[in-house]
């Protein structure tokens, strides 16, 4: 078939390699000058299959009450005269019950796994470089109450075949973390994954589309999408803007995967998309011979931040702000990266000129993705992974992929029919 994949971040240059690998004919079309140039240009970097439980749990109405009108919060709702955002919030608020909680962990958990399993193997066939490290990712915690949650939080990931263990020794979090050296007092406990693994997306995602490319897929970049036709019940072409120049582009099939736009994108066909952006920011700073700088991936569950080694780099990355599809930098949110981070490893980097960005998380109120068809035969999503579109890439892309070709994908989901 002749297939359109409309965004090429990640999760759009993986749907377009699988499809290719699949035999199909397939065109990427993508509004940046390359891929991977928005939502996956400097994220967290984490392959992070242990961090499955939603940003909806029993705890999180409390915490959100607690963080209101705290310009550093880790999760930040700016109340708007938005519809959207407040239809959102609703369902989110749903989604915080015991049972649902459990059903998204378990859903975000066995995607998380499979997508793992593919990138390992998409790495093997390819040796495709994203400075990636396959060295675990460990949770750590300052806070005493946060340490026992999540050794409620890990038993459920061991019983859901998810490796995430306890550690309740500070030698032993020194042992896998020695960047801790300075201040391994002000951590109460850990868990560990150490079959979770970090990367760079952006680097992963533009040799990705390089290596699609060399195979046959056609990538049409600085191109606009402004409209998705429908006719008969059936897709009928998009319509883009190329400079001056505005024109159709007709498939047998197109694949929806435009982030946090993929909402506005589909609502005048009549499908209506729970996916709002949750801005989150990320600062990059270089590391210089010497410093004691982790090695391991991290994130601090308290503050809702990751760190992530990249090569003679180190990405850190976190905070969600709610806030429509605002891109300016919040100072207060940047330098709250940076503050928490030079107190926790005062040595690991140079902290004088880091670079800053911010990006628009796709985020459901569950956290679980949009994957699968819609009520038009010839078009499919795959979107709305908020924090985890690094995490699920892969697996998301394959399972579309069998999707469209009629097969049952490997993993056990929910998917969208």
């Amino acid at each position: 078939m002749k297939i359109v994949v409309l965004g090429a971040g990640v999760i759009g240059t993986t749907t377009a390699w699988f499809l290719n690998q699949a035999g199909h004919d397939v065109t990427v079309i993508e509004r940046q000058p390359n891929a991977g140039l928005e939502t996956s240009f400097a994220n967290g970097g984490q392959i992070s299959v242990s961090h499955a439980e939603p940003w909806a749990n029993p705890s999180a109405p409390f915490k959100i009450l607690k963080w209101l009108g705290k310009e550093d919060a880790p999760l930040l709702f700016r109340l708007r005269a938005d519809l959207n955002q407040w239809r959102w919030g609703l369902q989110f608020l749903m989604e915080c019950s015991p049972t649902r909680t459990q059903s998204n962990t378990l859903n975000i958990l066995r995607l998380g796994l499979y997508s793992r399993s593919v990138l390992q193997k998409l790495r093997a066939e390819t040796n495709i470089q994203y400075d990636a490290l396959t060295k675990g990712i460990l949770h750590f915690y300052t806070n005493t109450q946060e340490f026992e949650n999540a050794i409620a939080a890990a038993e459920l990931m061991r019983s859901l075949n998810c490796d995430r263990q306890v550690i309740d020794q500070k030698k032993d979090i020194l042992a896998i973390e020695p960047a801790f050296s300075k201040n391994i007092d002000q951590v109460v406990g850990a868990t560990f994954t150490a079959s979770d693994e970090s990367g760079d997306a952006h680097k992963f995602t533009q040799n990705l589309a390089t290596l699609a490319a060399a195979k046959g897929v056609k990538f049409l970049f600085n191109h606009t999408i402004t409209q998705i036709k429908q006719s008969q019940g059936r897709i009928s072409c998009v319509t883009v803007q190329h400079h001056d120049e505005t024109f159709d582009v007709t498939a047998d099939a197109y694949v929806v995967c435009l982030a946090s736009y993929s909402a506005l994108m589909v609502r005048d066909l009549g499908i209506s998309l729970l996916i709002y952006p949750a801005k989150g920011y990320s600062a990059t700073v270089d590391i210089p011979d010497g410093a004691n700088a982790p090695n391991v991936s991290m994130t601090d569950d308290e503050y809702k931040i990751v760190f992530s080694r990249l090569g003679n780099r180190l990405r850190i990355a976190g905070t969600a702000e709610l806030n429509g599809y605002d891109l300016s930098l919040n100072e207060v949110r940047c330098q709250a990266l940076i503050k928490r981070t030079k107190s926790l490893f005062p040595d690991a980097a140079n902290y004088s000129n880091p670079v800053f960005w911010t990006g628009l998380r796709p985020a459901t109120p569950s956290n679980v993705p949009y994957i699968g068809k819609t009520k038009y035969p010839n078009l499919y999503l795959n979107t709305g992974h908020g924090t985890l579109g690094w995490t699920h890439s892969c697996g998301s892309a394959q399972a579309i992929a069998d999707i469209i070709d009629g097969k049952q994908p490997e993993v056990e989901f929910t998917f969208t029919y």
